[in-house]
């Protein structure tokens, strides 16, 4: 896991990362299979700790997925977090905002949307988007870019010093993987739905958002709140890296079951 870490005080650079990147698995059935087994390990190893985080009540967990087009966010959240009880998991999409959200800073409807004690926030594209689409649109200055990570910063220490654990991961795809994940949108009718002309747009700006990325993910991975860069080509690899990061977070809190009722004596109780 440390090595898709990012750790300040590190410039990161997407060139030294490989979105195709398989880690110790090769690219053959056997191996697939070998990281598809892990992963679900890790998944039912989730569920476990999910249930100790419901039932502990004393921390949360906020998961953060960013990435392009195509990246793999949707099928992250099918896959990785299946074995998640729903009543203790919310996922939020943050959307264009609304005329009463443009009335509040940028960061007033994130905050209400943060997990409460005992879940899991699962934000699918997040308040990072008012420093990545605005930025590369030029809707934003560089000088009120940089206000905005140090209050996203300041935000998430804020989350982190109330007992949220933080985890964000840039779900890392080629733009060569990009376009053919678009082609099989527009070709499968089952998947055209998914379509948006928006994303053909947004390709143009490839570089530009690459950069935003790599400014935004530099000055924003904390000891609080680290980012990790998940190489997203192979979606195999992908589920099973992010499982394991999240059990890793998980068996960090060290939470524990609360106690028996000391009032009954389990041993001695019968149910007629």
């Amino acid at each position: 896991m440390r090595k898709y870490q990012i750790k300040a005080p590190d410039v990161l650079l997407l060139s030294k990362f490989d979105p195709d990147d398989t880690g110790e698995f090769k690219k053959t059935p056997k191996d697939k299979d070998k990281a598809k087994t892990l992963a679900k390990e890790y998944i039912e190893k989730m569920d476990q700790l999910q249930e100790r985080l419901y039932a502990d009540g004393s921390r949360s967990l906020l998961i953060v997925l960013q990435g392009m087009d195509t990246s793999g966010k949707d099928s992250t959240i099918k896959n990785v977090m299946s074995g998640i009880n729903p009543q203790g998991c919310q996922v939020v999409t943050f959307k264009t905002p609304s005329d009463q959200e443009l009335k509040h800073d940028f960061l007033w409807r994130v905050h209400y949307k943060a997990p409460a004690k005992g879940q899991i926030g699962i934000f699918n594209r997040s308040h990072y988007e008012d420093v990545l689409i605005t930025r590369v649109h030029k809707k934003i200055s560089e000088k009120v870019t940089k206000q905005r990570f140090d209050q996203i910063n300041e935000f998430e220490e804020l989350l982190s010093e109330n007992g949220t654990a933080i985890v964000k991961f840039f779900l890392y795809i080629s733009k060569d993987e990009q376009k053919i994940r678009l082609e099989e949108r527009i070709n499968d009718p089952e998947k055209r739905w998914k379509f948006n002309a928006g994303d053909l747009e947004e390709r143009k700006f490839w570089q530009e958002y690459m950069k935003a990325f790599e400014d935004m993910i530099t000055s924003t991975s904390t000891e609080h709140s680290p980012w990790f860069i998940i190489p997203s080509n192979r979606k195999w690899y992908r589920n099973l890296l992010i499982a394991q990061i999240v059990v890793n977070v998980l068996e960090n809190m060290k939470l524990k079951t609360p106690p028996e009722p000391p009032d009954i004596d389990f041993a001695t109780l019968k149910i007629e």
